[in-house]
C-alpha cells in the first residue's frame, strides 16, 4: 500500500444526482462528451465495466497528437464507488510510459467515491502510485499542483456536461 504522503486527493461537488454522475463515469458515450484535459477530444472510448474489465480511450490534443490510456477496474459498487488502476497505454492497450515524463509511475491506484447530498453529488478522487520506484513516487509527489489544475479543468468539463445532459 502506498504511503500517505504519496496520495493525491481532489474533491468536487456537482449539482447533479449521484446516478447521473455515475453514468458519466461509466458509459463510453457519456465519457466521450467530457473526459480529459480542456481542449482535448476523445477519439476512442470503450468501457467494460466489471472487475478486471477495461476502459480504453484515446485523447486527441488540439494539435492532433493522440495519447492513449486505460483503467483496469478492480472494484465496482454502483453508484457510489469505483476502484481502478490508471495507466498510459498504446492503441492495443499495452502499458507505456507517460509520453512527457519518463519518471512518472507506470500505474496509479485510483478510488472514486460519489456521495449524495440533497440532490447534489460529492465526488472524491484519490490517486496513489502502485508498485512505484522511489524516483517515480518523488515525481508523483512533485506533480500534485499540476494534477490539481488538470483535474480542475476536467471537472469543469464534467460539470458543464452534467448541466447539458
Amino acid at each position: 500500500m502506498a504511503e500517505k504522503s504519496d496520495e493525491f486527493v481532489i474533491t468536487r461537488v456537482f449539482d447533479a444526482p449521484r446516478e447521473r454522475v455515475w453514468k458519466a463515469w461509466t458509459e463510453a458515450e457519456r465519457l466521450k462528451q467530457w473526459w480529459g484535459p480542456k481542449g482535448f477530444t476523445v477519439s476512442h472510448c470503450t468501457v467494460d465495466l466489471r472487475p478486471g474489465g477495461v476502459m480504453h480511450y484515446c485523447l486527441r490534443s488540439p494539435d492532433g497528437h493522440d495519447m492513449w490510456g486505460k483503467f483496469v477496474y478492480r472494484e465496482i459498487v454502483k453508484p457510489e464507488k469505483l476502484v481502478f488502476v490508471v495507466s498510459f497505454s498504446d492503441e492495443k492497450g499495452g502499458l507505456v510510459r507517460h509520453p512527457m515524463h519518463a519518471k512518472w509511475p507506470m500505474e496509479l491506484l485510483s478510488t472514486l467515491t460519489l456521495a449524495k447530498h440533497e440532490g447534489r453529488t460529492t465526488l472524491t478522487l484519490q490517486w496513489s502510485p502502485l508498485s512505484a520506484t522511489d524516483s517515480e513516487r518523488e515525481t508523483f509527489d512533485a506533480g500534485h499542483a499540476s494534477m490539481q489544475q488538470g483535474w480542475g479543468g476536467t471537472f469543469d468539463q464534467l460539470a458543464d456536461y452534467l448541466k447539458r445532459s
